[in-house]
């Protein structure tokens, strides 16, 4: 099964990173004004989909499906769903994150809701990459710094192993946010473990860490 790839409207200035994690083979769909992106991605769309309400129709031979203005799902929702309907095991969100923290937020919930769906999903910005940990993960230490947000509720039994700040069954909930810009050991990979609930991890990229 080909993977999905969701191109939102949202900011992408380092288009070089965002066309290296696209394959030949995946699968496109664009969301209304993230149509915008697929030029400088050198994609071009299997579906687009949106009410257009940021960008005019476009006149393209790719399947389109118009979507009403007034409506309970965002575009990227929609498109979400709809690549869950069509059989989609693995995705990837592109241009979801960064611009309005009200659509960023939202987008987050979407990897919450393919994770729970179980299936396999990150979304990718100019700085990190992001992804739902419901029982385990690993972080390579070519990543300098990530994070474990709590973005569902409490999440329980973390543990976190070969990185700079341990944890040993823990709990992190969304008042007390602790989990923040941690670092695997040099020449290790960290390891998560998450007995109950689920927490978002991002991964920062080395070149940006170093501009600060």
């Amino acid at each position: 099964m080909r993977r999905c790839v969701i191109v939102g409207g949202g900011p992408i200035a380092d288009y070089a990173r965002a066309r290296e994690a696209i394959g030949p083979e995946d699968y496109v769909i664009c969301c209304d004004s993230g149509l915008r992106h697929a030029a400088a991605l050198g994609v071009r769309p299997d579906l687009v989909v949106g009410d257009f309400d940021s960008c005019p129709r476009p006149e393209t031979e790719a399947e389109t499906l118009v979507l009403p203005r007034e409506k309970d799902d965002t575009d990227t929702v929609f498109a979400a769903k709809e690549a869950l309907r069509r059989g989609f095991e693995d995705f990837l969100l592109l241009g979801v994150i960064g611009g309005r923290l009200d659509h960023t937020l939202a987008n987050v919930g979407v990897l919450l809701m393919l994770d729970a769906a179980g299936k396999r999903a990150a979304a990718l910005d100019d700085y990190s990459r992001m992804e739902i940990v419901s029982r385990r993960a690993e972080v390579a230490d070519s990543w300098p710094y990530f994070s474990l947000l709590a973005v569902d509720g409490p999440a329980e039994g973390v543990t976190i192993r070969h990185a700079k700040y341990p944890l040993e069954n823990a709990r992190i909930d969304a008042g007390w946010q602790y989990a923040v810009s941690n670092e695997p050991l040099p020449g290790q990979t960290a390891e998560i473990r998450v007995k109950k609930g689920r927490l978002l991890l991002v991964l920062v990229r080395r070149d940006w860490t170093d501009r600060d």
